[in-house]
C-alpha cells in the first residue's frame, strides 16, 4: 500500500530557475567585450595609480628637494622625475574624469541602444521577461559594476593627490576644475547619470550612434553645470583685506571678489592691484573703496561642496531612470508584444 501510494503521488515540482538570474547572466555574457574592455582599463589606472601613489611621487618629490636646495647657476637634479611625475599624474586625472562620458557612450550605444535598435529587446520580451524587469536588471547590473570601480578610481586618486601635496611644487591644488572632482564622490554620480542618460536616450531614439551621441552630450552638460553650481550650493566665508594687498585674498575656491565702498556696497574687481601704485589709489578714491573683499570656500568645504552637488546629480539620475521606466511603459502599451501571455 505505501509503494503503491508513493508510486501514485504526484512528484514535487522542481524549482525553476529565476528569470532575472538568467537575464544577468545573459547581460553578462552579451556583453563580455566591455566588460573586458572595461576591466583592462580599471586595471590600467589602477597600475598607474599605484605608481603615481609610490615610486613616482618619492623620486619627484626627492627631485624637487634637490631643486629647492639649489645655490648655484649650475645644480644637479633629476628633471625626468619631475616632468614624468607631472605628464602622468595629467594622464590619470584625465582618465578618471573621461569615466562617466566612457559609461554614457557605452549606455547609449551597445548595452540599450544596440538591442532595441535590432529588435533584441523586443525579442526578450516575448520570452518569459517583462520589459520593465528587462530594463531594471540592465541597469542595476552595470550601476553595481560601475560605482564599484569608479569608486576605488576616485578613492586611488585622491590618496595619490593628498601625498603630492606640499611635496611636489607642480602638483595641482584642490580647486583645479578636473582634480576638484576626479577626489570625489561627484565623479561616480556622473557615471551613474551617464548609465541612465544611455538608457533614456536610447529608448527615445532607438538609434545606437544617436543615442551614443545624445547620452554624452546629456553627460557632458550635467557635468558642466555642476562645475558651475557647485561653488553657490554651501555658505561660502568672506575675506575682507586691505588696499595694501595686490587684490583680493581667496581661502581657495572663489565664488565672488571685489571692492568694498565706504557705505558697505560691493564693487567688480577692477583689477588694479595695491594703492600703493598712484594710479590704483586715485582710482580706489573715486570708487570710495576701502578695501578688498572675497567669498570663498576653503578646503574644509570640499566634502560639503561633494556631497552636496553629488546628491544633486543622483536625483537627476533617478529622474532619468523614472522617466526611462515610463517611456518604456508607453511604448510598450502602445505597441503589445506577440507571443506573451
Amino acid at each position: 500500500m505505501t509503494a503503491l501510494t508513493t508510486a501514485g503521488a504526484p512528484a514535487a515540482p522542481g524549482r525553476r530557475p529565476s528569470a532575472s538570474r538568467g537575464l544577468v547572466r545573459t547581460v553578462l555574457r552579451l556583453h563580455r567585450p566591455a566588460l573586458y574592455a572595461g576591466a583592462g582599463l580599471f586595471a590600467v589606472l589602477t597600475v598607474l595609480l599605484l605608481w603615481l601613489h609610490g615610486p613616482a611621487t618619492d623620486a619627484a618629490a626627492t627631485a624637487w628637494r634637490q631643486y629647492d636646495h639649489c645655490r648655484e647657476a649650475a645644480c644637479a637634479y633629476d628633471q625626468d622625475a619631475i616632468l614624468t611625475y607631472k605628464s602622468f599624474s595629467q594622464y590619470a586625472t584625465v582618465a578618471v574624469t573621461l569615466v562617466p562620458f566612457l559609461v554614457a557612450a557605452w549606455a547609449g550605444a551597445s548595452l540599450f541602444g544596440r538591442e532595441l535598435e535590432t529588435g533584441t529587446a523586443q525579442l526578450s520580451w516575448t520570452q518569459s521577461v517583462s520589459p520593465a524587469r528587462w530594463l531594471a536588471v540592465k541597469l542595476a547590473v552595470p550601476a553595481a559594476l560601475v560605482t564599484t570601480g569608479t569608486s576605488v578610481l576616485v578613492l586611488l586618486h585622491q590618496r595619490t593627490w593628498r601625498r603630492s601635496q606640499g611635496r611636489i611644487d607642480t602638483a595641482k591644488g584642490w580647486t583645479d576644475a578636473l582634480i576638484l572632482h576626479a577626489n570625489g564622490p561627484t565623479t561616480v554620480a556622473f557615471a551613474l547619470f551617464g548609465l541612465a542618460a544611455g538608457a533614456l536616450t536610447a529608448l527615445a531614439l532607438r538609434r545606437s550612434l544617436a543615442a551614443l551621441v545624445l547620452s554624452v552630450l546629456c553627460t557632458a552638460a550635467v557635468r558642466v553645470g555642476a562645475g558651475l553650481a557647485m561653488p553657490h550650493l554651501w555658505p561660502s566665508v568672506r575675506t575682507v583685506t586691505g588696499l595694501r594687498h595686490n587684490g583680493p585674498t581667496s581661502l581657495g575656491l572663489t565664488v565672488d571678489e571685489g571692492l568694498l565702498t565706504s557705505t558697505g556696497g560691493r564693487l567688480a574687481n577692477p583689477y588694479c592691484g595695491s594703492d600703493l601704485s598712484l594710479r590704483c589709489r586715485d582710482l580706489y578714491t573715486k570708487l570710495h573703496a576701502v578695501g578688498f573683499y572675497t567669498d570663498s570656500h576653503p578646503y574644509s568645504h570640499y566634502w560639503p561642496l561633494q556631497w552636496v552637488t553629488a546628491g544633486i546629480v543622483l536625483a537627476l539620475t533617478a529622474l532619468a531612470v523614472l522617466t526611462a521606466f515610463r517611456l518604456l511603459t508607453r511604448q510598450v502599451g502602445a505597441a503589445p508584444k506577440k507571443g506573451r501571455r
